[in-house]
């Protein structure tokens, strides 16, 4: 249910913002290594901000980001937030990662998270990326047990096909569903993904509501990127796509400020008015907190939308969808 910027989660009591903490950088993880002292003081920023959701992952720095989320929580903080996290994604010792949702690795993963978090509960669980090799109702059935222990309160999926969730939710409900969707990745999700939230009572959890950070505004063309860079192998980040996505960003410039506006709030706001959304706004220093309240509390009109058609339809009509980010199956 929707209620100007909050929203309820299924299977959840305490209603959320829409806005969620996202904590990838946190981890440190091809975000150049963590920064414990910085990261504790963006949570409290964020809490501090209205912001009562944050979402992790175990691979996010290979467990650190759970457990820098689980010292910032401490001393009382933990029973004003949701906390969600995932599994189903494993690591080698190399760090290479690959997707695993066995259901003694399910158990598993949740046994550790709950450690690292120093909580009693997950208040949502998510599976991060569908397991080819392991039915996906082995997966729900083991999550739904964890769910009737009390360990874990909400069942979420992420990065899975109208398929998949269907078998899925065919033996626990789905509460939320969390794929890539921004401005200029968004055909998969208004496909097939926010029609089944809708149809399903589901919560849309839009990761990388910025484009990995092209939707902020900031870029030039003069903008590189080191080599251990996710943006180094994303295809839009290279010419000639990266000039025309910088192009598309300064007519959309226009539109933000005309409401007096910045870019990033823009891109969140058109986020919250496709439907049941919940954007993760991921950040690693307070400073990247702010900004956050400019993004709520409004809406796009009907000529914001069609002019922002208009312009994605003119620079990037063949918009690249992030495929290239999905990990491997497992041996």
């Amino acid at each position: 249910m929707k209620t100007a910027d909050t929203i309820t989660i299924a299977g959840l009591e305490k209603p959320v913002k829409r806005i969620a903490l996202g904590t990838w950088a946190i981890g440190g993880w091809m975000w150049g290594g963590p920064d414990d002292d910085n990261a504790i003081r963006t949570i409290h920023r964020a809490l501090d901000h209205g912001i009562n959701f944050i979402d992790t992952a175990p691979v996010y720095g290979f467990g650190h980001s759970e457990e820098v989320i689980g010292r910032a929580l401490e001393g009382g903080k933990r029973k004003d937030v949701v906390l969600a996290t995932k599994l189903g994604l494993a690591w080698t010792d190399e760090q290479k990662v690959f997707r695993d949702s066995r259901p003694e690795r399910v158990r598993q993963e949740v046994e550790d998270s709950l450690r690292r978090l120093k909580t009693d509960v997950i208040d949502l669980e998510q599976v991060h990326w569908p397991d080819g090799k392991t039915p996906v109702e082995e997966t729900a059935h083991e999550l739904e047990k964890l769910r009737k222990e009390g360990k874990i309160r909400a069942i979420g999926v992420s990065n899975f096909s109208v398929q998949d969730m269907d078998r899925f939710g065919a033996v626990t409900p789905i509460s939320t569903i969390q794929p890539p969707y921004n401005l200029f990745e968004r055909a998969t999700t208004e496909r097939n993904i926010l029609p089944y939230a809708e149809k399903h009572n589901a919560i849309v959890m839009a990761y990388g509501p910025l484009c990995r950070g092209l939707l902020a505004g900031k870029m030039t063309s003069e903008t590189t990127f080191s080599k251990d860079d996710l943006r180094s192998s994303d295809p839009k980040f290279q010419a000639p796509n990266f000039e025309r996505y910088l192009a598309a960003v300064e007519g959309l410039k226009a539109i933000a400020a005309r409401h007096d506006k910045s870019m990033l709030a823009l891109a969140i706001r058109w986020i919250l008015d496709q439907g049941p959304t919940v954007a993760l706004w991921g950040a690693r220093k307070p400073e990247q907190i702010e900004g956050i309240d400019e993004a709520l509390g409004w809406h796009l009109g009907d000529d914001d939308k069609a002019e922002i058609e208009a312009i994605l339809n003119k620079h990037v009509p063949d918009a690249i969808e992030p495929d290239f980010m999905a990990p491997p199956q497992r041996d």
